[in-house]
């Protein structure tokens, strides 16, 4: 009987559950947020996806930054204007629970631009705060 109830536990591992997938489907609907805003060159709307938080944190090639204000103004600095943005697409390559508070999100960017494109690899971590999904940590390389 413990054999069978081990095996049991072990499917729900491995198969998403209903919550699983709603919490799944919210999160690539924030992502979605997050394309549409930059692709609007909406440098704002795209930040109101990630924790509005100092301990928010940021790493890319100039390595970490922390807040979310500080994210922002490195966003603004890099990006000043809509043909800077250039077209955003995501390839959304996993979407993972840790918990029923975090995930854990991989995939690549790609910034189509007149200036030359653009792209390479993210990882983000997800949080549920006030029943919505933003990003707490986020590696883009």
């Amino acid at each position: 009987m413990k054999a069978l109830v081990a095996v049991i536990a072990s499917l729900f591992l491995f198969f998403p559950t209903n919550a699983q997938d709603k919490e799944r489907e919210q999160i690539l609907q924030v992502m979605e947020v997050q394309k549409t805003a930059w692709n609007k060159g909406d440098i704002a709307a795209f930040m109101e996806t990630y924790w509005k938080n100092d301990s928010l944190l940021f790493v890319g090639s100039k390595g970490p930054t922390y807040g979310w204000e500080n994210t922002m103004n490195n966003y603004i600095k890099s990006y000043p204007n809509k043909e800077s943005m250039g077209t955003l697409a995501f390839d959304i390559l996993d979407v993972r629970p840790l918990s029923s508070s975090y995930y854990f999100v991989l995939g690549r960017w790609h910034l189509q631009r007149q200036k030359g494109d653009i792209g390479g690899a993210f990882t983000l971590l997800f949080r549920k705060i006030a029943n919505h999904w933003v990003i707490v940590a986020d590696h883009s390389s």
